[in-house]
């Protein structure tokens, strides 16, 4: 078939649209058009039609979308790029790859994304690549506080890519923990509310280092190497 005698109608632009979203391969889209004209003579275009579609109007639509919402990451992060929290908690099901987002707090107390990433592993190395790339990506300026899990490749890509950033754990992630540190303990429910409510309701850091303080001697805690040796809890109210 001769070039100026091919073309791909508004339905047809459609459903390869469609297809390209739902993540279905050209080949399986094209063959799909065979099928249901009865063969490959019935259709006025050809397998590279399809591709050449994708490849000049679907994909730089999606390019153009990309640079967009880059930009407004970018700009979000000039206003709430004070404090980072960095989460690693889910994988993607299908390729089972570790999926990271940079998270900021916005002036209407509203989580706003500033980055999300996909990696194969959690070691040191990928997270120097990783913490270095969304660096560029926001202007060099890093956070003046970064919020993690305990991972402690982490800390490490942390000390190396972003040394002036203070680094703390997430609380949610900590108290998390608490059931499982405290489960031998008698009377565990109850020090387990005590806690929480130290912990949620200690507004300044010398507020909390007296409430930690009476809570672990009140329930004979000071000698848990958990509790008592954990500066990342006295540190919480800080960040």
């Amino acid at each position: 078939m001769l070039k100026q005698h091919r073309e791909l109608s508004m339905s047809i632009h459609r459903i390869i649209e469609n297809n390209e979203e739902a993540g279905i391969r050209p080949n399986k889209t094209y063959q799909s058009f065979v099928a249901a004209a009865g063969g490959h003579r019935e259709l006025n275009f050809i397998e590279k039609d399809v591709k050449n579609y994708i490849t000049r109007e679907v994909r730089n639509v999606s390019e153009q979308e990309d640079a967009k919402e880059f930009g407004k990451s970018r700009a979000a992060f000039e206003y709430f790029g004070d404090v980072i929290s960095f989460d690693t908690t889910y994988n993607t099901n299908r390729y089972n790859l570790v999926c990271g987002s940079f998270v900021g707090v916005n002036h209407h107390g509203q989580s706003t994304l500033l980055g999300c990433s996909l990696m194969k592993n959690e070691e040191i190395e990928s997270f120097k690549w990783l913490f270095q790339c969304w660096l560029r990506c926001m202007g060099g300026n890093a956070p003046k506080g970064f919020l993690t899990d305990q991972c402690a490749s982490m800390k490490r890509a942390l000390e190396a890519c972003m040394p002036t950033t203070i680094h703390r754990w997430c609380i949610w992630h900590i108290m998390k923990k608490i059931p499982s540190k405290l489960n031998g303990y008698k009377g565990h429910a109850d020090i387990e509310q005590e806690m929480s409510q130290v912990v949620w309701n200690s507004h300044s850091k010398d507020s909390f280092d007296r409430n930690w303080n009476d809570f672990l001697l009140n329930f004979g805690l000071a000698d848990n190497k958990w509790l008592s040796g954990n500066v990342f809890l006295k540190s919480a109210a800080e960040v």
